[in-house]
């Protein structure tokens, strides 16, 4: 059972705790969280694979991936918006994950973050729903300074280019209205997304370190919506960092 975080007083404490079930999987160290069903399908395509859990409650699956000779890494997903992401990071620490990455996608706030661009979300700023009910204390929404080191370094060692910065979620994405996407821009925040926020605020409450790498798949700034989920700038992008997350934890 998940230990109270030390800004929750025992009157708070929940009634229903994330739990192992009888015949789940027992995980542990790093997995992939995969937000998005395409990105999910590339990673299964790509080697030697074994489906170890599927949840039909939590509507995820658990995978683990032999790729090539460099090891196996744990993946898991998909999942749309807050809610459901928190259920199955939820569920994946109850295994005994300890560190997560999450891989999916995000619309850029700022003219200089272009469709195909990479972004490591530092902090967010929360517009879901879901991050308000896991109290953290006076700290805001952030990803694991030791993680984003480890990305960092491998990211740079390679000479893959990318962005670091604030992200902001949203649970309505039909509502990103121009006022909200230019005060956004304004401070500074990179990108929208849907999920974020209220992943590294779960992973804060239950003290496990998680970040993750988005891939730009449209543009917001300007006024104008500019969707690149077709071009063949984002399709390789979105492909070429699942395929970079999947050697950088199997190796």
């Amino acid at each position: 059972m998940a230990t109270l975080s030390r800004t929750t007083q025992p009157e708070d404490e929940a009634l229903i705790h994330p739990v192992r079930g009888k015949g789940d999987p027992h995980v542990s160290g790093d997995v992939l969280m995969v937000i998005v069903r395409q990105g999910l399908d590339s990673l299964l395509a790509s080697g030697k694979v074994k489906s170890l859990a599927r949840f039909d409650m939590y509507h995820f699956y658990i995978y683990q991936v032999e790729y090539r000779d460099k090891g196996t890494c744990l993946l898991c997903g998909p999942f749309t918006g807050a809610p459901h992401a928190v259920m199955v990071l939820e569920k994946m620490i109850a295994l005994g994950a300890g560190r997560i990455w999450v891989t999916g996608w995000c619309g850029s706030l700022q003219p200089d973050l272009r469709i195909g661009d990479v972004l490591l979300p530092t902090r967010a700023v929360s517009e879901e729903g879901t991050s308000s009910h896991y109290p953290i204390g006076d700290r805001g929404p952030s990803s694991s300074p030791a993680l984003n080191r480890r990305l960092e370094g491998t990211l740079k060692a390679l000479d893959r280019p990318f962005r670091k910065g604030a992200i902001w979620s949203t649970d309505a994405p039909f509502r990103e209205t121009r006022r909200k996407v230019e005060g956004y821009r304004q401070r500074g925040v990179l990108a929208v997304d849907m999920e974020m926020a209220a992943l590294m605020t779960v992973a804060i409450f239950r003290k496990v370190e998680l970040t993750g790498l988005l891939v730009v798949s449209d543009e917001l700034f300007g006024g104008t919506w500019n969707a690149g989920f077709s071009s063949r700038r984002f399709r390789e992008a979105s492909e070429g960092l699942h395929m970079f997350m999947l050697e950088f934890l199997s190796s």
